[in-house]
């Protein structure tokens, strides 16, 4: 799910923790008209239209996913609302690729982790050697661009109308942190792509519901033939590059190396100095590749699979 405008004045940044979206609010919200926003709106698409009273719209690209589609229509009811109160609000979504920060590099498009790796390793001590590349996941760049909104929404407004803007897209301020809560336009959206909040007990069925398909397809890939063979050559490649294997279940394979070395990390990895860092990244991209071409078979394989029956391990 993607999230709106991260790191903006005020109380957005709890408004932006959610997710965003698009076509059935333009019935509900007063129709759109034929004028092109051009690049008003920011999304993978880059295509945009305007309400009657002028809101962006973002147009929903073909072929996303259901998740994507509530995206969109999440971030455009937002827009209508903020218009409604006399503001200015740019919808921004990204892809699931975009927005996730690892897709470039977990090795389910072989090519392109290929192509990361060489230079990146898994990506944890780039971020130091190539502080102004935006593509690697803890450079400054990236960190901007994920916490920067790319529109003048709020440019010119005073303080007392930037905390009048915060009010209405996210709601009055809570008098303790036991009341916090997203409301607002930032409210309005969420409903608008995923419907009412559920009650406390709904919401804690819901969640059981989840944990228990999430159990049962973790069951599903775990016990799945062709993983448990793959996944096990998978491990002997690895053991006979000199790199340790922890588990050979499928669901932890996938992952195992990228993620045991993030535990491994020193605390100020992302403040390293170059010089510093430049050995501990080629060290990264060597260990890297090795476990990408010992994981080239099994990964085809398990990701399609993962698609049909997606699993975040146990505990989310």
């Amino acid at each position: 799910m993607s999230m709106p405008k991260l790191g903006t004045p005020g109380m957005r940044m709890s408004a932006l923790a959610l997710g965003l979206g698009l076509l059935p609010l333009l019935a509900a919200c007063g129709g759109s008209d034929s004028k092109s926003a051009s690049s008003n709106g920011s999304s993978d698409s880059g295509a945009a239209t305007t309400t009657v009273n002028g809101a962006t719209q973002l147009t929903v690209p073909d072929g996303v996913d259901d998740a994507t589609k509530k995206a969109y229509i999440q971030e455009n009811a937002i827009a209508v609302c903020m218009k409604k109160q006399g503001f200015t609000y740019t919808p921004h979504v990204q892809s699931a690729a975009a927005a996730d920060t690892f897709a470039a590099v977990d090795g389910e498009d072989y090519a392109r982790a290929k192509q990361f790796r060489q230079k990146y390793g898994f990506g944890y001590y780039a971020g130091a050697v190539y502080p102004n590349d935006p593509d690697v996941p803890f450079s400054k760049a990236a960190t901007t661009k994920r916490t920067t909104p790319q529109d003048q929404d709020e440019d010119g407004l005073t303080d007392a109308q930037k905390k009048a803007y915060d009010i209405a897209l996210a709601g009055p301020p809570a008098k303790t942190k036991a009341e916090e809560k997203v409301g607002g336009c930032s409210e309005v959206g969420r409903v608008a792509a995923h419907g009412p909040a559920l009650s406390a007990a709904a919401e804690k069925n819901a969640e059981k519901a989840r944990a228990d398909q999430n159990h049962a397809n973790g069951l599903a890939l775990n016990g799945d033939a062709q993983l448990v063979q793959l996944a096990q050559q998978f491990a002997s490649c690895l053991t006979g590059q000199g790199i340790s294997v922890g588990t050979t279940q499928p669901t932890g394979m996938v992952s195992m190396v990228r993620l045991g070395i993030s535990r491994q990390l020193p605390e100020n990895f992302m403040s390293l100095s170059k010089d510093d860092a430049l050995p501990l990244l080629n060290k990264d991209i060597g260990i890297a590749l090795k476990d990408l071409e010992c994981g080239k078979k099994f990964r085809a394989a398990y990701f399609p699979k993962e698609k049909a029956k997606p699993y975040y391990g146990e505990n989310g």
